[in-house]
């Protein structure tokens, strides 16, 4: 308790602009809140099975429709013509 009214009495002497720069000193010393783990994007938090299962999901939801390209769109050599 000594320590605790020592420095009590130490702060009252102080100036405003010293008390600023203890005050951002107490603020440095206190545990910064975490992150929370939702605004962690998934590819930096997930393992490579949870971001497998997370692109499966988000393919599940689009829109389905039958159309799709035909194989000679997707040849390799018509890219090109």
């Amino acid at each position: 308790m000594i320590l605790r009214e020592t420095l009590k009495q130490e702060i009252d002497t102080l100036s405003e602009s010293q008390l600023q720069k203890i005050a951002e000193m107490l603020a440095s010393l206190k545990p910064q809140p975490q992150k929370p783990i939702e605004s962690i994007p998934i590819w930096q938090r997930a393992t490579p099975l949870e971001r497998v299962k997370d692109i499966r999901a988000w393919v599940a939801q689009l829109p389905r429709t039958k159309l799709s390209l035909s194989d000679e769109a997707c040849d390799r050599g018509s890219i090109y013509e």
